[in-house]
């Protein structure tokens, strides 16, 4: 899956979680589930690290730097980092699980186009107007 998917599902699921440990283990979970979906990546590293660092950046403006929102979307972005980064290969094999399983992350399916629509309009959920406690506090009722 693309970055900024990744972080824009994220931010979704983070902003649905009760705690910031939540929220980090749900941006985990999504990163492991986004890459299960077939999916074809941007061949550009420059446009998918400039548009996830974008977005996580605009998260936390919006939101605030210690948000659920932005804490899922730093999470789910962050098993990312091992494709830029020569980080340690303990047996050779990558540090995520979903990076590590043979299989798991599959070409075809998803093509980028579709990727970037599902994260801008995640993003414009979790960033709206009035949305800033979206959905974790229930309406009043009056």
């Amino acid at each position: 899956m693309i970055v900024s998917l990744h972080v824009a599902s994220g931010a979704a699921v983070g902003a649905t979680a009760r705690s910031r440990r939540t929220a980090v283990a749900l941006g985990l979970l999504s990163h492991a589930v986004g890459d299960r979906i077939p999916h074809r990546d941007i061949p550009s590293r420059r446009f998918e690290l400039r548009s996830g660092v974008a977005l996580l950046l605009l998260v936390a403006l919006r939101r605030g730097a210690l948000d659920r929102a932005t804490i899922g979307a730093a999470a789910a972005a962050t098993p990312d980092v091992e494709h830029v980064l020569r980080l340690p290969r303990p047996g050779g094999r990558k540090l995520f699980p979903s990076h590590r399983f043979e299989g798991w992350h599959r070409p075809g399916g998803l093509p980028a186009w579709m990727q970037l629509l599902a994260a801008g309009v995640l993003a414009g959920l979790v960033l709206a107007p009035g949305r800033c406690s979206w959905p974790s506090q229930p309406p009043r009722v009056p």
